[in-house]
């Protein structure tokens, strides 16, 4: 009985930590592609306002 009670409170623990470590995991992600979104944004609008420049010219 004290084996099944441990083998279950490992589970629970692996669960509890698994669950820990992928909300970590994809926190990062989220991040990662809300910067890489706006670095795009803002090189497009670099890009725009270059091409516009040089038209004026």
């Amino acid at each position: 009985m004290g084996r099944i009670l441990l083998i279950v409170a490992a589970v629970v623990i692996a669960f509890m930590l698994l669950g820990s470590v992928l909300g970590f995991l994809f926190g990062l992600l989220k991040w990662a592609l809300i910067i890489g979104l706006v670095a795009v944004v803002v090189m497009g609008a670099a890009r725009l306002f270059r091409r516009s420049s040089s038209v004026r010219d």
